[in-house]
């Protein structure tokens, strides 16, 4: 029978609880550096933005002159982006998706472009401007409009949608397809009334990132040419347009001439915030809703 050192075992006990409570304290250290950093840049901001954030800011259309510019143009541009984005994103990448997990065959071929799909949710955004540019703008001919911004922000977040629906599909459990087809249902059949209520959770919160993402990007635009001062309040798809970040990136820019601008650049970032809030608050409703009942 072996002697059991207790002096030892204790030790090895109190060296474990250590380097848990050193762990722990370290992931609560990166915690708070994250918030500290976070509530720093939005006090920041929100200081500069005290006395120009109003009615008048939001409504007048853009100006040269600091004291009569505003955002109406460039929350009504970023209103009709995501109008592009985010049926595009939806369809193409939920079908491409349903494509990959339910009816492509396993092979060399599914293979590729699946790690294509995940190699391009980690391309810079810029390259995706240059591919606008290129397809859209140049060779479409559909030049700096709503439409072309759109598509290309929509190629940009697509392997983020595409990634979240193959997941949400995955984690369905295989015994309701198998009652499904027990049924006599068709796969079609299958896939609409069985897979895709409950992954619906899960597909949604894939959209919800990557409408937060197109909605804050800015470096494709600039490369497909979107302007940002004095241009008309954009009335549908085909006509040109400014958003938010476009703004943003001007006026922060101008800042080093003029003053003013900042106060501006910091009152512009408020109100993305609190659009992209409110359409994330709108999507995690939505979601809440089929998660409960699926």
């Amino acid at each position: 029978m072996k002697y059991i050192d207790l002096n030892v075992v204790q030790k090895r006990m109190n060296t474990r609880l250590f380097i848990n409570q050193l762990v722990k304290n370290l992931f609560l250290l990166s915690t708070l550096f994250g918030l500290v950093i976070l509530v720093i840049l939005l006090s920041r901001v929100y200081v500069d933005s005290i006395g120009w954030l109003n009615f008048e800011f939001l409504m007048n259309k853009l100006s040269t002159r600091p004291e009569r510019a505003g955002i109406q143009g460039a929350i009504v541009g970023t209103l009709w982006l995501m109008v592009i984005v985010g049926p595009v994103t939806m369809f193409l990448g939920v079908g491409t998706a349903i494509y990959l997990e339910e009816y492509a065959k396993k092979g060399k071929l599914h293979s590729f472009i699946q790690t294509n799909i995940t190699n391009l949710a980690g391309v810079p955004s810029i390259v995706f401007g240059l591919l606008g540019l290129t397809v859209f703008v140049r060779l479409f001919g559909l030049g700096s409009i709503v439409l072309a911004g759109g598509l290309t922000m929509s190629l940009l977040v697509l392997p983020i949608v595409v990634v979240a629906s193959q997941e949400a599909i995955r984690s369905v459990p295989q015994f309701l397809r198998e009652a499904s087809y027990g049924m006599g249902a068709t796969k079609w059949q299958t896939i609409k009334n069985v897979i895709l209520p409950a992954a619906i959770p899960g597909i949604l919160t894939g959209v919800i990132l990557a409408l937060s993402r197109a909605i804050g990007e800015t470096a494709p635009l600039v490369v497909i040419g979107i302007p940002a001062l004095l241009i008309p309040i954009p009335s549908g798809i085909f006509d040109r347009f400014t958003v938010m970040p476009m703004q943003i990136y001007y006026w922060t820019i101008d800042s080093v001439l003029v003053d003013e601008y900042a106060n501006l650049a910091a009152a512009t970032i408020l109100v993305l915030l609190i659009v992209l809030f409110v359409m994330n608050s709108i999507a995690i409703v939505i979601r809440n809703k089929f998660q409960n009942r699926f």
